[in-house]
């Protein structure tokens, strides 16, 4: 068969695909973006087979009356019949490096790796509504469930660099060494599985900074042994990062750890410094006033009121937070308690008529939530990073997210040291 046009592949997104990003592991899908992504390199083969059924479908969704077959869904792909890349943040064309996305979120990693010239030739995040954010920005669907079997199996050879920022769980490592089988049953271990298997270049992990003293430090401990030991990595010490101090006025600090496989000899590895770059509130806050529904009824701010004069009375230092405008927000964490201590003023709502059902009226003060956008800000998301989820969704995946200008700084760093080798 012969198809006289190409096909959008947004025209399909809503009827063909919507079913399957909600399916737990969606690997047609995944696959079939992942050779779209690759087409022109020797990674589309790892992603072939479930592409070209794909194709199938999506000819046979599109021409119901005519016999498709393997053969022509194949030859249809090779030919490129799919408009592709209709998004905010499309793969670079000459790419510097090449790299994998794991944990990937809604893509922070990814962002500045692509801003720095890096190709991702894999990705994977469990998340249906992260995944959703993924692909409506990177044109891209992640492979689901990392500790899957399959879903390893997908991952090329020879990428540069292993991107992970995977949760913190503790090991259990009680009177023992402490090394990489130690760590079985945490998703740490499929991460150093995948760079034993793989041998990257190097790698950028990132973690909460408690990963520095959890479980006594025992926990950073192995899996600094696993990485530098069992992997044969150079590791430098880990460095504690605040996003504050790479231009988005966010106090925001987490665990870097970076490394480099040893026969490529690197021994050496400066963490980026300070951007001095000065930020506040008022930097990232909304040009227009925004929905009577971000600001806090009178109810539910006396709530706030109480609560925090119950724990003042103790001595503790629990409760909301308002950040002025020139201010620095705490930083945004997943919860109610990353919104309420980071509320914000904004004198400009002149009608103050309820748009949700709240509980009280609108407060007269000005007090309101922060916007998902803001938040995208805080986390340094460009203005055309796509928020196709509801605010609750939002919250979470920002919430959630890395911090891009400081991946990107330390990020800068690696590549330096790597284009030194080449």
């Amino acid at each position: 068969m012969k198809v006289k046009e190409k096909i959008s592949l947004d025209t399909l997104n809503d009827k063909l695909f919507r079913k399957r990003i909600e399916e737990p592991e969606n690997f047609n899908e995944a696959a079939f973006t992942h050779y779209l992504h690759n087409n022109t390199n020797g990674v589309s083969k790892f992603y072939k087979k479930e592409a070209v059924k794909l194709t199938k479908e999506i000819l046979e969704y599109k021409f119901p009356d005519e016999a498709v077959t393997l053969r022509a869904a194949e030859e249809a792909l090779q030919y490129g019949i799919f408009d592709t890349f209709q998004v905010p943040f499309p793969p670079v064309k000459k790419h510097k490096f090449s790299f994998i996305d794991l944990f990937a979120g809604i893509g922070g990693f990814r962002l500045a790796m692509q801003n720095l010239g890096g190709k991702c030739v894999f990705t994977s995040e469990w998340d249906r509504e992260a995944k959703r954010t993924y692909k409506a920005n990177f044109g891209e669907t992640p492979f689901g469930d990392i500790t899957n079997e399959k879903t390893k199996s997908y991952i090329p050879n020879g990428f540069d660099i292993l991107c992970a920022g995977f949760p913190c769980q503790a090991f259990s490592i009680a009177g023992r060494r402490g090394g990489f089988e130690d760590t079985r049953g945490t998703l740490f271990f499929d991460v150093a599985e995948i760079i034993k298997r793989k041998q990257p270049k190097a790698f950028f992990l990132e973690n909460v900074k408690g990963l520095r003293n959890h479980d006594k430090g025992k926990t950073l401990e192995t899996i600094l042994n696993v990485l530098r030991n069992d992997l044969g990595y150079f590791v430098p010490e880990p460095r504690i990062v605040n996003a504050k101090d790479f231009g988005v006025p966010q106090n925001r600090e987490r665990i870097f750890i970076v490394g480099f496989r040893k026969d490529i000899g690197i021994t050496t590895f400066e963490y980026p410094k300070s951007t001095n770059i000065k930020v506040k509130f008022a930097d990232v806050k909304e040009k227009k006033v925004p929905a009577t529904k971000y600001f806090l009824s009178t109810q539910y701010l006396q709530t706030l009121h109480n609560h925090k004069a119950r724990h003042e009375s103790k001595g503790n230092g629990f409760g909301y937070e308002v950040i002025s405008d020139k201010g620095i927000a705490n930083a945004i964490v997943v919860g109610g308690m990353g919104r309420e201590r980071n509320l914000v003023y904004d004198h400009r709502l002149k009608d103050f008529t309820p748009t949700t059902h709240i509980k009280g009226e609108v407060n007269k003060e000005g007090i309101r939530k922060m916007t998902p956008r803001e938040w995208a800000r805080l986390q340094g998301f460009p203005d055309n990073f796509i928020i196709p989820v509801a605010d609750a969704s939002a919250y979470k995946q920002f919430g959630n997210s890395v911090a891009v200008p400081a991946i990107q700084a330390t990020a800068k760093e690696i590549i330096k040291l790597l284009d030194m080798i080449e």
